[in-house]
């Protein structure tokens, strides 16, 4: 009885200490998203879009409403500044169409049913150099964002090697050795394509990235080793799991070894990070950093690429 009685009390003084607590959560604000780059050799490239409240919808019409027109960019490299062209996806330079289908993520046959637009120019004054530092510029809605990258010097492979599984000898991962520079800041972004012919065209159009394909120097500052990477076009459904992550005896794989500034690599640190814990209750939180002055969000990017081509045999 005096048992009862304890319980009885005890939850008495649980139940009085109760406190409803409100949380005030933020409203949206909507935001400029910039996705800019500029590589070694290549034009600058910017894509502009609206942040999203995450009770909006997700189709593909909400996706593509999202893309902003009408903005005046502009790019320095401290010498030369060049405003960009606004080149939109209902009326291409001839021949940039398989481009622009992987830059707004659309078939290339539904690429005239949308205004989709792009910043970029055909001024070759403003095109990548390693060693540069190029500073860019975006008007739009009478508000102004800037943001600055750097062209890094590029680190080349070693070498690159593919071995075979022990279990599956006809499959196996892409391997490299890489010199790492010693007492010097280094990020790195892994990217592959398999270049072998199916009737008659390469397998891949396009370079892909590994779930998380980048990395920093921050444990292997001046060191040389091994590492290897999963082949991403491996995940495909009609690919049995077995195979998931290697490449094939026989493919030719160009790897395309990128450098980056510590702010741009920060930024795309944090970025695959989220993606690959996405709909983890037990994944810490992350904040995605921007290098964007002015209230935006996403990142302007300078990237110095070194080539190998690996043939993927013992």
């Amino acid at each position: 009885m005096k048992y009862i009685f304890y319980i009885v009390i005890c939850c008495f003084f649980l139940q009085s200490c109760t406190k409803e607590v409100k949380i005030d959560i933020p409203g949206f604000e909507e935001k400029l998203v910039v996705d800019g780059s500029i590589v070694t050799g290549q034009p600058p490239i910017i894509l502009l879009t609206k942040s999203k409240n995450i009770y909006s919808a997700t189709d593909q019409n909400a996706f593509l409403s999202g893309f902003v027109s009408g903005a005046i960019v502009t790019v320095s490299d401290g010498v030369n500044t060049v405003q960009l062209d606004e080149i939109c996806s209902d009326n291409l330079p001839a021949g940039t169409e398989d481009l622009a289908a992987q830059l707004f993520g659309v078939p290339v046959s539904e690429l005239a049913n949308y205004h989709l637009c792009a910043y970029t120019t055909f001024n070759s004054a403003i095109w990548g150099v390693v060693g540069k530092t190029y500073s860019l510029t975006i008007l739009v809605d009478g508000k102004t964002y800037t943001s600055s990258t750097t062209i890094v010097e590029p680190t080349n492979l070693v070498k690159t090697f593919w071995e075979p599984d022990d279990k599956y000898p006809e499959y196996g991962y892409s391997w490299a050795t890489l010199a790492d520079t010693k007492d010097q800041y280094d990020s790195y972004m892994w990217e592959v394509k398999r270049i072998n012919l199916k009737n008659g065209q390469p397998i891949d159009k396009f370079f892909r990235k590994a779930y998380t394909p980048v990395f920093d120097d921050l444990f292997f500052d001046g060191l040389t080793f091994d590492f290897f990477f999963e082949n991403p076009m491996s995940y495909e459904d009609s690919i049995p799991n077995s195979y998931h992550g290697f490449y094939k005896e026989g493919d030719t794989v160009v790897v395309k070894f990128s450098k980056m500034d510590r702010y741009v690599y920060d930024y795309f640190e944090k970025k695959y990070a989220q993606v690959t814990t996405a709909g983890n209750p037990f994944a810490t939180p992350t904040n995605i950093p921007s290098n964007i002055v002015g209230g935006a969000l996403g990142v302007w990017a300078g990237f110095s690429p070194s080539y190998d081509t690996l043939i993927c045999k013992p």
